[in-house]
């Protein structure tokens, strides 16, 4: 069992299904639970550290979809509308999402709706059920008002009115609801229910190109990972093209079969899109980071994600057929130092707008100069 401090006393915060066989609940005293049983095994509570493992299970949730979110201290969001065909449907995906995470210890509920509300509700009251559209309200009816997401003095007031399941407070009239309960009752019932939309807030950007391999023998070696970089590169740049843009940020995802991943990215002075150059580029950063990498016993996914993207000037050849690009060689050897050493590795004087001539130039991390697209403004009176 895990315990936490409430007042004064130590309480049950969490505990596993021997506990609960003990009868021992959440919210008993310690007290209590030791005069019950006075062999229980409690470990004090450690929220800063549940909170970093449950941030690194969003992490790994980021190979069904990236649009992951946090629910408290002990759930995850996750919207995968349009994701579950590539896994072989909605049945297909949740398995194998509980066979993973109990091959990595953890014992999951899971629930999937057309409604987060719903889903919530499905995954920690019914456990590992499929809501179809439109069975939103057949789902929620038998269940307690806990299933609303509703704060628990809420749900006191409504129990003390004789309201003590979903189904009842369905059955209401909502206006007088509203009047004495206050609106939150009857958002959440809306959301559940799909009548209002609610928004999965992301907590990480979504990359607009992304491509991945999955990967039946997982790979531990740093040639296989350049390997593939190489491979989904070449993917990429099919739809860099399509777009007329090239990668300014990219972002290398390592899924470790045990759960772990690894995210390495990198910027570039210049749109790029050449596999052979954005190779070459995480060739240089997984070489500085070779001893921090921890493949442990491989990675089964590898994902290359564009998280910004700008204009791509082509360039345009002279008579005998060539393409000469004076910055191309200087902006690549930038890339690559910092790559290698980091993006303050090399910095670049610029030019600011300052009447001071000491305040006129700036050093900055390199990047490609940006063009002038006005003349300097003139002044409107020069001293002579």
């Amino acid at each position: 069992m895990i315990s936490h401090r409430q007042g004064n006393a130590q309480r049950i915060s969490a505990l596993d299904e021997r506990a609960e066989a003990l009868h021992l609940k959440r919210d008993m005293g310690i007290a209590d639970a030791r005069a019950m049983h006075p062999s229980i095994d409690i470990v004090e509570a450690d929220p800063e550290a549940d909170r970093r493992l449950l941030e690194g299970l969003a992490d790994w949730c980021d190979r069904y979809t990236p649009l992951v979110a946090l629910d408290g201290a002990d759930g995850l969001f996750l919207d995968v509308t349009g994701c579950t065909h590539l896994f072989g449907g909605e049945r297909a995906m949740l398995d194998d999402i509980l066979s993973r995470f109990l091959h990595q210890g953890f014992d999951v509920r899971t629930g999937l709706a057309s409604t987060p509300g719903a889903a919530w509700a499905a995954a920690r009251f019914c456990g590992d059920r499929i809501v179809d559209g439109g069975e939103e309200e057949a789902l929620l009816a038998p269940l307690p008002l806990a299933a609303l997401r509703i704060a628990p003095e809420t749900r006191a007031s409504l129990e003390s009115v004789g309201l003590r399941t979903a189904g009842a407070v369905m059955a209401a009239p909502r206006a007088p609801l509203a009047r004495r309960f206050g609106a939150s009752l009857l958002l959440r019932l809306d959301q559940a229910l799909g009548r209002l939309d609610e928004a999965v807030s992301p907590r990480l950007p979504v990359a607009p190109l992304s491509v991945e391999r999955h990967l039946a023998e997982p790979v531990t070696l740093t040639e296989d990972i350049e390997r593939l970089v190489g491979l989904l590169a070449t993917t990429l740049k099919t739809d860099l093209e399509r777009r007329g843009e090239g990668a300014r940020t990219l972002a290398l995802l390592l899924f470790r079969v045990d759960g772990a991943v690894s995210r390495i990215a990198l910027g570039t002075s210049r749109p790029m899109r050449d596999p052979r150059l954005i190779q070459k580029l995480f060739h240089e950063r997984l070489a500085a980071l070779e001893q921090d990498i921890d493949a442990g016993y491989g990675f089964d996914l590898v994902r290359l994600s564009v998280l910004a993207a700008a204009a791509f000037d082509m360039a345009q050849a002279d008579l005998t057929g060539e393409v000469t690009d004076d910055g191309a060689d200087i902006a690549l050897f930038a890339d690559r130092i910092r790559a290698r050493l980091g993006e303050g590795a090399v910095l670049q004087p610029v030019a600011v707008e300052s009447h001071l001539p000491e305040r006129a130039v700036a050093i900055v991390p390199f990047s490609e100069a940006p063009r002038r697209t006005t003349p300097p403004k003139r002044p409107d009176r020069v001293q002579a």
